[in-house]
């Protein structure tokens, strides 16, 4: 059974940073992508950012250049660097994973709380 365990939330002020990791163990198959989403109260479960296996990313507009993604696919690890971060960023944020196999289900870990306030 495939396990993603998130590290890295916390409470930080506006402006600051914080870097998320996701770290997945389990899977007899390699990675075809990892991404992040978050879950606002009283907001929609939201695609935050993502990546393949191959570096290609893709970010919600409201994050593109304050977060960046990356992944190293030999640790089966996905972080989340998240700079300038803002009340509106405050949220659960759950990572997935992608095999690269066909059919096969995402996998996703349980979350981490990121809060922004001052």
């Amino acid at each position: 059974q495939v396990q993603l365990v998130e590290s890295g939330g916390g409470l930080v002020q506006p402006g600051g940073s914080l870097r998320l990791s996701c770290a997945a163990s389990g899977s007899a198959f390699s990675i075809y992508a990892m991404g992040w989403y978050r879950q606002a109260p009283g907001k929609q479960f939201e695609l935050v950012a993502a990546i393949t296996r191959d570096g290609s990313t893709n970010y919600t507009d409201s994050v593109k250049g304050r977060f960046t993604i990356s992944i190293e696919n030999a640790k089966n690890t996905v972080y989340l660097q998240m700079n300038n971060l803002k009340p509106e960023d405050t949220a659960v944020y759950h990572c997935y994973r992608d095999p690269d196999c066909s059919p096969c289900a995402r996998s996703w870990g349980r979350g981490t709380q990121v809060t922004v306030s001052s």
